[in-house]
């Protein structure tokens, strides 16, 4: 599901709104034990080998595939983006949606039943490492404005019947906060460190090395399947 844009906040009471958290996009397939987390052009984490780990220790005996974010967090729980990119702190995944679980296919869905089937099982869940991404009802505009006086990134508006498709972008829409800190200079760093790159070509705009053919093919078919609506 990619994100639509807006300019203004709003409230709505067909509307979800969440904390937009300032990380790397990313699916994580859970399955057998293991885990594998793909950005949303189906290129392997490969640098989160180990989160990937704790992930899947986590939700033991599940079968699942959860939309989120990779993100590294202060102690005030704030995202902390060059932290991540520099892998100065321990990466955690903030899971916001559930598209599969244990065999069932959830994408058709509404939002708000997804959402309440991914709380419990996160709840549940025996890793630290995998954090629910809560949500307001209608208060948008609220929302978006502790956003900005926290120095957030900014909210996510979801429409809260709206199934997990991309035909749609105004099913989500991403309203920035235009005076967040961390995008000063931001261009810059990608920039300059593309050219500092310890294997050719790991530097994409969304930080992803591409995983070997091997690795793709033995991705459940599934995955494949999702592919169409990142």
């Amino acid at each position: 599901m990619q994100l639509g844009k807006r300019f203004a906040p709003f409230s709505h009471p067909n509307w979800l709104f969440e904390v937009k958290y300032d990380g790397f996009r990313a699916l994580a397939y859970i399955e057998d034990g293991r885990c594998r987390l793909k950005s949303r052009n189906g290129n392997i984490f490969r640098s989160f080998g180990q989160l990937a780990d704790r992930v899947a220790a986590g939700l033991p005996r599940r079968s699942l595939v959860l939309d989120g974010e990779i993100v590294c967090l202060d102690k005030d729980g704030r995202p902390q983006f060059r932290q991540l990119l520099f892998r100065r702190d321990q990466p955690c995944f903030a899971a916001f949606d559930l598209l599969y679980r244990d065999g069932i296919d959830l994408r058709l869905s509404p939002l708000y039943e997804r959402k309440a089937a991914l709380e419990r099982i996160v709840r549940n869940s025996d890793s630290h490492e995998i954090l629910y991404v809560d949500h307001v009802e209608e208060q948008g505009a609220g929302l978006f404005d502790l956003a900005c006086a926290r120095d957030l990134e900014g909210i996510v508006a979801k429409q809260k019947f709206s199934p997990y498709m991309n035909a749609d972008e105004r099913h989500w829409v991403k309203i920035r906060n235009r005076h967040y800190s961390q995008w000063a200079g931001r261009e810059e760093l990608f920039e300059r460190e593309r050219h500092r790159e310890p294997v050719a070509g790991w530097h994409s705009c969304t930080l992803v090395v591409e995983a070997s053919q091997n690795l793709l093919k033995s991705i459940p078919e599934r995955e494949g399947d999702l592919q169409g609506l990142l």
